[in-house]
């Protein structure tokens, strides 16, 4: 309601990429409930769920450059249709859409205000980049904030990471032997959310004050695991 009243991005194009399912759907209906321009498209292409994008490319000032089941070719493509349009901000997931519009699209990236990465990889590329003096415009490191570490990390990916297991391999996780390879904020998650679920959890790590922490908070280390 409060970025519906005020509109602060009213006039600007911003070009979003990432996993297509609710939670994006969601973002991509707030950015636009703030007056933006929507271009929408996948940051990988098996993750696109095709009743949210055709919900939110049902509606004016969205547009989808995405459907369910696309190639790797279709994929890589429908990025480059969508940069061609020349947008003022990149949200972007995996630094796919950043990268693209650097090395593809000179004179579009010249004109981006500015951006965000959401993701470790995505960042690392970033990092690359501007190591090298190529990147044209400032880029927010969503990864690189407490909130994405403390809720996303942990939270989200613990989470997502076992409900996916479960539901591919149609198996429960109680009672199971779960290996976590690193106590990152992760990899803490992931644990943390399958003892939850009645899992025996095992944690490698190769820093030792974070396998001190693991083990401090319950899990077995390769040396207790037996």
């Amino acid at each position: 309601d409060e970025y519906g009243r005020s509109e602060p991005l009213d006039g600007y194009t911003v070009a979003f990429a990432s996993h297509l399912e609710a939670k994006s759907g969601v973002a991509i209906e707030t950015l636009h409930a703030a007056g933006a321009e929507v271009l929408f498209a996948p940051s990988e292409p098996q993750s696109t769920h095709g009743d949210v994008v055709e919900a939110l490319d049902a509606r004016d000032g969205i547009t989808a450059f995405a459907w369910e089941g696309m190639t790797d070719e279709e994929f890589d493509t429908a990025q480059h249709d969508l940069l061609a349009h020349g947008p003022d901000f990149i949200l972007d997931d995996g630094c796919e859409l950043i990268a693209k519009v650097h090395a593809d699209h000179p004179g579009v990236a010249a004109d981006v205000i500015g951006g965000g990465e959401q993701t470790t990889a995505g960042i690392t590329r970033l990092e690359a980049m501007e190591a090298e003096g190529v990147l044209e415009f400032p880029v927010y490191g969503v990864n690189d904030t407490p909130m994405k570490h403390f809720f996303d990390n942990v939270h989200g990916t613990g989470e997502s990471s076992l409900t996916n297991i479960a539901i591919s391999s149609n198996t429960i996780i109680s009672g199971k032997d779960v290996v976590v390879c690193g106590y990152g904020y992760c990899g803490r998650g992931i644990a943390t959310k399958a003892r939850g679920m009645g899992a025996k959890t095992i944690v490698t790590e190769v820093d030792p004050r974070k396998a001190l922490q693991a083990h401090m908070d319950g899990h077995r280390g390769p040396a207790t695991a037996t």
